[in-house]
């Protein structure tokens, strides 16, 4: 028997009549018999691939069936734009089989919320953050309201599963977990990854349902794709503009500043150019996308805003300006196009210089070859540890250390965290009064409410910190404005350079105590240096391939022709040195150079090794370190990497110390300052550095 016999006939009437369809696609068929059949799963399928439907109709289904005592469905989205996207949609689901649904967030007003507390709808659409307001809050009576709660659904949980973001997810849905009398089911829909089993170990948290991975066959598509090479901006804009005239597109940029420029050179072109990215109002993004899907002749040029499963309608085109650090990133927004029949999927890159030319190649092959990142196992998430210490005190006054451990327990983010340990950080946080305890139970310290109190908690429910802003000023002290810290934060100095004010700039020396960025102006007509203009880690099986690209003599009928000469200049460049057997190190005096390709994360780790181990000034990128000082030589250079090439010598006490005094005091959370110092430290570590990956690659 099919999955859609199965629907009651009710929602059967209303996909023929109303929708107007004639049968379920794969995906949904699969996973309406897994949710039917009771299973907690993760459903692969491309945006636009019908996996809202795959997890809404059997989630109808049961609620027709047997009409739940107040919610009985919770559709969670990372972002509220993609719940303010599928509201309509959902809505519309609900209402052709005698349902509804209500969407809770920060901007919907508190009438429309104190109704919804009194007449609750079958289905509620929320986000990880306001669901966690509402297990908090007084006025929501969770226990009424998600007494009969039997399934919940995760939209995009790839861009969760590995995060913060996700073990605070985890976190909350632990918590809503003992107000229901079911074993409540959970599916989460993600694009492709590398690893869904885990994204389903993960997901599963404390469920005992059985779990399934629900990836039906794909059918193979041509794929139209091109990456071309710009002398400049403006030039990379008026061929975006040509390509996309008459036609829908998406014009990716890796960030805001770009965005707007891009956007600005390609208007009055005859094309209706929009721009979307987070500083953008919500009533303008909004108005963009509203505009753009009833028109025929537009281009949006966004971030990554709209790279997860925001419906903007059917694209003709998607452009990229420069390379996603991706292959995850590279198929997403590819899979925006090619859905019409007749149509191919398609991506053009637009690229400002030969790095990412080739990293943008690099893409493209790997996703040929059917690989995609994975999704991290995340198990000691201390940030959100500590959130949750909070939270819980918050929402029940007065919690013990007790109760808190068995809760947290339930969390996979938090699984490799001792309870010697949480004893540790819950003394340290009394001591350091973000925790007061009194008969033995917890209450939130005089500094936690100093730090997170304002606005009724506003601060501790934004669990994420909104952007810090670092001053960006020359050696002569003129200040030219400011850059994100999550741009600042993957900056090396006396190598990175980046445009502001119009002009380029090198990075001279980072300040994170007093969050300022100084600068010199960038030497006229100088060619950027390997790694200056790529502001964050890549991942080491992209520079891993980057690396054969230049060793091969492949070519590739999808570059264009300055984009090929460049790849060959820069094959004839570093070709013979890749290819020698040993480590790649050119040495020019007492600088050496050791080209490693190996990513951002084993090349930091690299750096701090070689200044533990020799003493030596090192600057790291993705594809080198540049070594110098005092006996830098072929054979000492070798003799170091051999040291590295050990676990022992990384677990030795003294290394060890002085490689965690060596990390700058990044503030990756709001939250770090409540840790005890090693904890603190240990989360930078695991943003920046990767011992066991760097000791892998040396010992292979």
């Amino acid at each position: 028997m099919s999955a859609f016999a199965r629907f009651p006939p009710r929602l059967q009437e209303a996909i023929v009549s109303r929708l107007g369809w004639t049968s379920l696609r794969p995906v949904q068929e699969l996973a309406s018999e897994a949710i039917l059949d009771g299973k907690n799963a993760v459903v692969l399928a491309p945006t636009a691939g019908g996996k809202t439907e795959a997890s809404m109709f059997p989630a109808l289904a049961n609620l027709v069936e047997r009409e739940p005592e107040g919610v009985g469905v919770i559709y969670i989205a990372p972002i509220k734009a993609l719940l303010n996207n599928q509201e309509d949609r959902l809505g519309t689901y609900a209402e052709m089989v005698g349902l509804r649904r209500f969407v809770w967030h920060g901007d919907v007003n508190d009438a429309a919320k104190r109704k919804f507390v009194r007449e609750p709808a079958e289905i509620l659409m929320t986000t990880p953050e306001s669901l966690e307001v509402m297990l908090v809050s007084p006025r929501s009576p969770v226990q009424r309201l998600f007494k009969d709660l039997r399934l919940l659904v995760i939209d995009e949980v790839h861009a969760l599963a590995g995060t913060d973001r996700g073990a605070h997810l985890m976190s909350v849905i632990e918590r809503l977990a003992p107000s229901s009398q079911n074993d409540i089911q959970r599916v989460g829909l993600s694009a492709t990854v590398g690893n869904p089993d885990q994204i389903l170990t993960w997901l599963k948290g404390s469920s005992e349902r059985e779990g399934v991975v629900v990836d039906p066959p794909k059918a193979l598509a041509k794929r139209d794709l091109f990456v071309g090479l710009y002398d400049s901006v403006v030039g990379l804009a008026g061929e975006a503009a040509a390509r996309a005239s008459g036609k829908k597109s998406l014009f990716f940029c890796q960030s805001r500043a770009l965005t707007e420029t891009v956007a600005e050179r390609m208007r009055g072109r005859s094309i209706d150019v929009f721009v979307h990215h987070s500083s953008v109002s919500l009533e303008e993004r909004r108005a963009a996308e509203e505009r753009f899907a009833h028109g025929t002749n537009a281009c949006i040029v966004c971030t990554s805003t709209l790279e997860l499963g925001i419906d903007v309608g059917d694209l003709d085109r998607v452009f990229q300006a420069n390379a996603p650090s991706t292959v995850s990133s590279f198929m997403q927004r590819m899979g925006r196009t090619g859905r019409r029949a007749g149509t191919s999927a398609n991506t053009t890159f637009l690229c400002e210089d030969s790095e990412t030319v080739l990293q943008a190649i690099a893409l493209i092959e790997l996703a040929r070859e059917g690989w995609v990142e994975r999704v991290a196992d995340q198990q000691r998430c201390w940030p959100v540890l500590v959130h949750q210490l909070l939270a819980l005190t918050l929402q029940h006054g007065a919690i013990s250390a007790e109760r808190c451990w068995e809760q947290l327990t339930r969390v996979p983010d938090f699984r490799a965290i001792s309870r010697p340990e949480f004893d540790e950080t819950i003394e340290h946080m009394k001591k350091e009064d973000f925790l007061f305890e009194a008969g033995g139970l917890l209450s939130m310290g005089q500094n936690a409410e100093k730090a997170f109190g304002k606005k009724n908690f506003l601060e501790l429910y934004a669990v994420f910190s909104s952007p810090v802003l670092y001053r960006v000023v020359t050696t002569g002290g003129r200040d030219l404005g400011s850059l994100e810290q999550n741009f600042v934060d993957r900056l090396v100095e006396d190598m990175s350079s980046f445009l502001l004010g119009g002009r380029a700039w090198t990075v001279e020396r980072v300040s994170h105590d007093d969050q300022v960025v100084i600068v010199r102006e960038a030497p006229g007509g100088r060619k950027p240096s390997w790694g200056g203009f790529v502001p964050q880690h890549l991942g080491f099986e992209l520079c891993q391939k980057m690396k054969r690209i230049l060793t091969d003599a492949d070519r590739f009928p999808y570059v264009d022709e300055p984009g090929s000469k460049h790849l060959d200049e820069k094959r004839e460049d570093l070709g013979d040195l890749l290819r020698r057997s040993g480590h790649a190190v050119q040495l020019d005096g007492s600088i050496a150079r050791w080209w490693t390709f190996a990513g951002g994360r084993i090349n930091h780790t690299l750096k701090y090794g070689f200044e533990v181990a020799a003493g030596w000034k090192v600057v790291a990128d993705n594809f080198q370190l540049r070594i110098e000082g005092d006996g830098v030589g072929h054979e000492s250079v070798r003799a170091a990497i051999g040291k590295m090439a050990s676990a022992a010598f990384w677990d030795t006490p003294e290394v060890r110390r002085a490689v965690l005094a060596r990390l700058p005091g990044y503030r990756l959370s709001k939250f770090q300052d409540c840790l005890p110092e090693k904890f603190a430290l240990e989360v930078i570590e695991s943003y920046l550095i990767d011992v066991s990956g760097t000791v892998r690659w040396l010992a292979s």
